[in-house]
């Protein structure tokens, strides 16, 4: 179902009041949000920004709109982990105190759960109790694992030790499930390497569904972590790169190493596949001459691409747009997200309509 056609639950005035907008992000991409902003929401007005945050403040007209977050928001700004309706902040001398202030912020309001998530994850601070605290004033049923879609929930941003900042959204997507658009998930003991954590995001966050027997073929494979997740869900993998893959994975009987680089690969080799996968550590502008490579052309093509893009440098993020849009040329759908997993990169992720 479309966002767009998705039933929300009705906040009330109290909520629906504020202009303001925090946008939640990694630390160190606050200028690329509010450059985005300023192309793709020019109406908007930050207001300041902290690390992992940014504030905006809405025109009147937009605010006045059902959904706590304007739809496309988060496609947008690319670097946003999470967007939340924000109506202030609180303090006091405890947690009890700053719960209350919280609670005559917010007033009745159906919400079905609570989100505590520390705007620096570096404070050293336990937010269990504050959840805890939050949840039990607002009379709410033990958390869920999972969310009625358009459902409401109570943001708690904490800032510093002793001063939050209160909001909230609608559950629309996947990451809307997730504390501070920070994606929960956890690196498996035995796993290869953290390119398994990234794609397990890649796959939750765009909400990808990936079928037994699907054939999987990724572009720089060594060591073999993002792999070793794609032979998780039971897909044949091959694995194309001149270095060493772990043996953990090689003896896996659904994986094949092509030992050799991507560009002596044939491109008809590679359009048996449904997805191409690529997290290679290169210039961006490589990664993109070697997805067109294969995707450009006509005839069978990989259904599906999760691309990371690598960025030496913030200033790269420029070129966003125009590598989506490339993509888009070529036929496919795409979107562009900074995982809560990854570094200074983006992933990529594109889909052939469905016929």
């Amino acid at each position: 179902m479309p966002l767009s056609d998705l039933p929300l639950v009705a906040a009330p005035d109290q909520l629906t009041q504020s202009r303001f907008l925090l946008v939640g992000c990694q630390g160190g991409a606050e200028p690329i949000i509010e450059k985005r902003q300023q192309r793709w929401f020019p109406t908007w007005q930050k207001t300041a920004w902290r690390r992992g945050l940014v504030s905006f403040r809405l025109p009147e007209a937009v605010s006045e709109q059902a959904a706590a977050v304007p739809p496309l928001v988060i496609d947008r700004l690319v670097f946003a982990r999470t967007a939340l309706r924000c109506l202030g902040h609180v303090t006091g001398t405890d947690d009890a105190e700053r719960i209350k202030a919280a609670c005559d912020l917010t007033g009745v309001a159906p919400f079905a759960g609570v989100h505590v998530w520390k705007r620096d994850p570096r404070l050293e601070l336990d937010t269990e109790p504050i959840h805890t605290g939050l949840t039990t004033a607002l009379a709410l049923p033990p958390p869920a694992a999972a969310l009625p879609p358009g459902s409401l929930v109570l943001d708690c941003v904490v800032d510093t030790t002793d001063r939050w900042w209160i909001g909230w959204h609608h559950v629309l997507t996947a990451a809307d499930h997730w504390p501070g658009g920070r994606y929960p998930g956890q690196l498996p003991t035995d796993a290869v390497s953290r390119a398994w954590l990234k794609l397990d995001e890649a796959i939750n966050r765009f909400e990808l569904t990936l079928k037994r027997d699907q054939q999987a073929c990724e572009l720089g494979a060594a060591p073999g972590g993002a792999c070793q997740r794609l032979l998780a869900a039971d897909l044949n993998v091959i694995g194309v790169d001149p270095a060493t893959i772990d043996p953990r994975v090689v003896a896996n009987p659904r994986f094949t190493h092509w030992q050799k680089r991507a560009r002596d690969v044939r491109v008809k080799d590679l359009r048996r596949c449904d997805w191409l996968v690529t997290d290679m550590n290169i210039d961006p502008t490589s990664t993109m001459a070697a997805l067109e490579r294969v995707l450009a052309p006509g005839g069978r093509r990989p259904r599906g691409i999760i691309a990371t893009l690598k960025l030496p440098d913030w200033s790269r993020a420029e070129d966003l747009d125009d590598w989506q849009e490339r993509v888009n040329s070529w036929g496919y759908q795409s979107q562009v997200r900074q995982l809560a997993t990854g570094g200074r990169e983006v992933c990529l992720v594109a889909r052939l309509p469905r016929r």
